[in-house]
């Protein structure tokens, strides 16, 4: 079905030359680009702040470091592997235990020592970075899925992208996987997308390629109605996020941990809009009551209780 673009704007969305121009342009230096485009650099600002984020094992840089991922590694069978300028997921190689002289990913296949390192190989080379610059490759700690998420996810972990205007949360949702997207929670790759209520925290609508959905299309689960734990905090959390990159328009990734709670996972500079989607309401109305505003509290806090009041 193809939307006028009088319509659009009366439902409130946001275009991407709109985001761009008014948003993006208006309220993002260039100069703190890097803050966030670089995963290892976000992760040392994040700890410096006291944020929690999934604890990185190594760093891997150079060419000649792959030969030797075994003493990097350690003991440890239980990881992830991911490029520190990479997007959209793109890169990431998960890892859930060793079987058999070999690394064992979560849909059960084997992978060989010199598969994995010529994974790494790719990453340093800028296979996954943006622009297709050399990189450094992550190894990090897995996140462990939070049960309440085991009903409604496929073969990876869910995150939940706030949008966060001039340091006030204004949309969210929930990033599902499923089988079509390969376990990715990529909504671009066939993961389903749920519209979050800012004030409570409760899931309602399902979106999966631009087709609504009510259960996952995996699992047969029903989506609305689920309440997410430490709301209070992961909006709180998000809001902080703009002390920590100086950037006035900005989406915050975040997963929930079984053991650990809410854990920053990244920051993008340049947040989609397929948000507006998942929510059924254009992100146009709640921008524009923040654009307005004369003042912005220095509390997080407070700016989480002008979420609450503006959306």
């Amino acid at each position: 079905m193809i939307a006028w673009p009088w319509r659009l704007r009366e439902l409130g969305i946001v275009g991407m030359n709109r985001r761009n121009a008014e948003y993006i342009l208006a309220y993002n230096e260039r100069n703190r680009y890097p803050l966030v485009d670089d995963k290892l650099r976000t992760k040392h600002l994040a700890l410096a702040a006291g944020i929690a984020v999934p604890e990185l094992y190594g760093t891997v840089r150079m060419q000649h470091e792959t030969q030797t991922l075994g003493e990097l590694l350690g003991n440890r069978h239980d990881f992830v592997i991911k490029p520190s300028h990479g997007s959209g997921g793109n890169g990431v190689l998960v890892i859930h235990g060793r079987r058999r002289d070999a690394w064992l990913r979560s849909d059960g296949t084997l992978l060989p020592d010199d598969t994995v390192a010529h994974h790494v190989s790719n990453i340093l080379s800028g296979l996954y970075s943006l622009g297709g610059v050399p990189d450094s490759a992550l190894i990090e700690y897995r996140v462990k899925i939070d049960p309440l998420f085991d009903s409604i996810s496929h073969g990876g972990v869910p995150d939940i992208r706030i949008v966060v205007f001039r340091g006030i949360p204004v949309m969210a949702m929930v990033r599902l996987p499923t089988r079509m997207s390969g376990g990715r929670a990529n909504l671009h790759q066939g993961g389903v997308g749920l519209g979050v209520d800012m004030l409570t925290g409760v899931t309602h609508n399902g979106v999966q390629q631009g087709h609504l959905v009510e259960v996952h299309p995996d699992t047969g689960h029903t989506l609305a109605g689920l309440q997410l734990p430490y709301w209070d905090d992961m909006l709180v959390l998000a809001a902080r996020c703009y002390e920590l990159t100086g950037l006035g328009y900005l989406g915050v990734d975040l997963v929930l941990d079984k053991n650990q709670g809410p854990l920053l996972l990244e920051l993008n500079a340049r947040p989609g809009l397929s948000i507006q989607i998942a929510n059924r309401k254009g992100l146009a109305g709640r921008l524009r009551r923040v654009q307005v505003l004369r003042e912005i509290p220095a509390e997080a806090e407070e700016r989480v209780r002008l979420t609450r009041q503006l959306m």
